[in-house]
């Protein structure tokens, strides 16, 4: 623990029921594994010591735990239906052009139909247009550099939902 005062919304997250916490970590991070290792952490004497452990969380998850992880994200450029979190972190394509959204749709399917799975990436803070090029970037990957990718994008996305999580002081 390296805090003496711990942050009101982490202070909530640690006296949370189990069932309570593993939804609050599920909505973070569809990953099972990573949901239940940050739950068996508990309770985080600071905000930094929960980030580390979902770090580390993150790099021992398994292919298959990436690919649960994975499935719980809508394509950029369609945010989940009544979802803020996917709005608000994909509001660099609300105000694409209608050329660039039809063009995000073909490079996320044609990244999905080279991968296997959605297109991934930290979209926090990101353009329309930057999130096309990182998709035209990205898909000369090999599966196994694409992989590392996506790992080290959802440990940035699952730090941002951390953070609104556990440093706001309301629920």
């Amino acid at each position: 623990m390296t805090s003496t005062s711990t942050p009101p919304g982490l202070a909530r997250f640690n006296a949370l029921e189990e069932h309570a916490a593993l939804a609050a970590l599920l909505e973070v991070c569809a990953s099972t594994a990573w949901a239940r290792r940050l739950l068996a952490g508990r309770p985080y004497g600071g905000s930094e010591d929960l980030y580390a452990e979902s770090d580390a969380a993150m790099a021992d998850l398994t292919a298959e735990d990436l690919g649960e992880a994975m499935a719980g994200h809508p394509p950029i450029g369609r945010p989940k239906p009544g979802d803020p979190t996917s709005a608000r972190e994909q509001r660099g394509m609300a105000g694409a052009s209608e050329e660039l959204k039809a063009e995000m749709l073909d490079l996320n399917l044609a990244y999905q139909e080279r991968f296997g799975h959605v297109f991934l990436i930290c979209a926090t803070g990101r353009t329309g247009e930057q999130m096309r090029d990182a998709v035209k970037e990205r898909i000369g990957n090999s599966p196994e550099r694409e992989r590392e990718t996506v790992r080290t994008e959802l440990g940035k996305i699952n730090r941002i939902r951390l953070a609104k999580l556990v440093e706001e002081e309301t629920a």
